[in-house]
């Protein structure tokens, strides 16, 4: 079962977020988890009378604007041997290790309202990881599409993203929306995305395109 989770949170809960930081070594904390949210997730877990059922964190599509980030129930056996641990009130939390990255600085918090109750996610590098001079080639080449080339191809309708890095210094990338057939993507990819990642990321040789440019029905220039 997956629980819902939403976005955001507010900032009348930050002495919740206080308290949950102070539950383990701040060192150690990969996603912080506020009383009230812990609360609602052992109630949760208790109903499914199952002995050492867990809760497991992960990130769908992490590092991608389609990145959802999740928390279902983990039953024994159910979590994977490269899972992170964290210890909370009553129960454990199985974080997804690739996620790492993408989960910090990650609250998940538990407002009651009405209807019962929201249980919510703020996930602020799920799309954009924390970049530092170890992050992953991978890591930098996304952080530059995103963060920085992207927001200008939006407005014409396009964006690029990243199949692969090649041969461990070529990044192919493949263009969508109103740059796939485009007649100026040459100079999109040229001018533009080429020579922003080959000039911030010197590890980069190549940069390659291998979209489908025969397709043209969003094109933004024909």
């Amino acid at each position: 079962m997956k629980l819902t989770v939403l976005l955001g949170y507010s900032k009348a809960q930050n002495d919740q977020l206080s308290w949950a930081r102070s539950l383990n070594d701040v060192g150690h904390l990969m996603v912080t988890i506020t009383e009230s949210a812990q609360e609602y997730l052992l109630d949760l877990l208790e109903k499914q009378n199952v002995p050492g059922i867990a809760v497991r964190v992960f990130i769908l599509d992490y590092g991608t604007p389609r990145a959802e980030t999740c928390i279902s129930f983990c039953r024994p056996g159910e979590e994977k041997d490269s899972d992170e641990i964290q210890e909370l009130s009553g129960f454990r939390a199985f974080i997804d290790q690739p996620s790492v990255p993408f989960l910090v600085d990650a609250v998940v918090d538990f407002q009651k309202d009405s209807m019962g109750g929201q249980l919510t996610i703020k996930a602020p590098n799920s799309r954009l990881p924390q970049i530092s001079e170890d992050s992953s080639l991978e890591d930098r080449v996304n952080y530059i599409l995103y963060n920085e080339i992207n927001p200008g191809l939006a407005a014409h309708g396009g964006m690029v993203s990243l199949e692969e890095i090649f041969e461990e210094s070529v990044a192919v990338l493949r263009f969508g929306g109103g740059c796939q057939g485009c007649g100026m993507v040459d100079v999109t990819l040229k001018d533009g995305v080429e020579k922003t990642l080959l000039e911030q990321i010197p590890q980069l040789t190549e940069v390659r395109d291998v979209t489908d440019h025969s397709v043209k029905e969003n094109a933004y220039y024909q």
